[in-house]
């Protein structure tokens, strides 16, 4: 499932926030973008929106959180809806990436965001994981 040449941006959907990363299918390494802090549906497309037309990604790489089990949790069905959201709005390939691991691999301190590097490590799971 490899991507033509070009940008990739990940996303680690959340309800408050949005984490974003970059990367490309060159050099093959992420890095953390943003946090989309917006309240709304509407004004977080808004942002999303603003990131695809300055970055023209090729593909789109979204976190799917499952339970250590590989089991569906609450957030699983939301973050398959989004990517399918990302897919209709802007026409560009979505792949959902099993992001069970990631989140333990981070540890924030209290009152810190680190959505977009759960984004980061999200695309680089990605990266890894793709020949």
């Amino acid at each position: 499932m490899g991507a033509t040449d070009g940008t990739i941006l990940a996303f680690d959907f959340g309800l408050k926030r949005i984490g974003v990363a970059v990367g490309n299918t060159f050099l093959r390494q992420a890095e953390a973008l943003s946090i989309i802090h917006a309240p709304t549906n509407d004004g977080k497309f808004a942002e999303i929106t603003k990131l695809i037309d300055s970055w023209q990604p090729v593909l789109c790489v979204v976190g799917l959180p499952m339970h250590g089990d590989g089991a569906a949790n609450e957030m699983t069905q939301r973050c398959k809806r989004f990517a399918n959201q990302l897919h209709g709005r802007f026409n560009v390939a979505t792949v959902l990436v099993d992001e069970r691991y990631s989140s333990a691999v981070l540890t924030a301190q209290r009152g810190e965001y680190i959505d977009d590097d759960a984004a980061a490590l999200i695309l680089q799971q990605y990266f890894d994981e793709t020949p």
